[in-house]
């Protein structure tokens, strides 16, 4: 039997899941997440997942499940908008004193959420850090030289700021507001964190290979991402927006 939550603001959550074709991992990916919040025995959970304008059956695998798991519920973006996008639904939606979100890629075990639902009672943000990374060389290299970068304009005490892996309490969203559009979200959200002052910490998890669907981050999202990085240092730093 999986850990219990402790008393307090750990006993209600939202779990969100952005997706985008994954229509070989969706069905798992849910089921997964549902068993363990059973085992959990939270009060009340909802499975949120957020179709971005899926060109395969994602959807129609979720609408099919929703029998099976009366807890999820299902977001749709008719076009793909985006994994900024994806998550900022996800989150404003999210009913539930706390938002955990993953991806529907199944690359984490989301039983190692209890681990950090140890920590929330004490921290806005707990975020997890990929032990060991099973993605291409090409890609760790790319995210060594993105989270230096970061750490050092954005002043984020984190060591890998993109795991998709991350526990918040739900207000942090009404006190941050989203305006990335692509893969920037995780940044842009912990940048205004620690600009207001929110509390973060950050728990090892493990990481493990991709067995169906493909990744949509590519080499040539980096002059994008750049650019949002500008962008964003300017708005927080200059501007003082969040």
């Amino acid at each position: 039997m999986a850990e219990i939550p402790a008393p307090g603001i750990g006993r209600r959550i939202s779990v969100v899941l952005p997706a985008y074709n994954e229509q070989d991992n969706i069905e798992r990916q849910v089921v997964s997440v549902d068993d363990v919040l059973r085992e959990m025995r939270f009060d009340d959970y909802e499975v949120v997942v957020v179709d971005d304008g899926s060109k395969d059956r994602t959807r129609a695998v979720c609408e099919e499940l929703q029998s099976r798991v009366p807890k999820l519920r299902l977001l749709v973006h008719e076009v793909n908008q985006g994994y900024a996008k994806a998550l900022r639904t996800g989150f404003t939606s999210a009913a539930m004193p706390l938002v955990f979100y993953t991806d529907a890629d199944n690359q984490f075990d989301v039983h190692e959420l209890k681990n950090l639902l140890a920590a929330i009672d004490d921290y806005d943000i707990v975020c997890g850090f990929r032990i060991y990374r099973f993605d291409p060389f090409s890609r760790l290299v790319l995210s060594w030289g993105y989270n230096l970068i970061v750490r050092v304009l954005f002043r984020i005490r984190v060591r890998d700021v993109d795991c998709a892996f991350k526990l918040f309490r739900r207000e942090v969203f009404d006190r941050i507001q989203i305006e990335s559009k692509k893969f920037f979200v995780d940044t842009e959200i912990l940048a205004k964190a620690s600009k207001i002052g929110l509390k973060m910490t950050e728990i090892g998890v493990r990481h493990y290979p991709r067995t169906a669907g493909e990744s949509t981050v590519r080499p040539s999202h980096v002059i994008s991402t750049l650019s949002e990085i500008a962008s964003m240092w300017t708005d927080i730093y200059v501007r003082g927006k969040v």
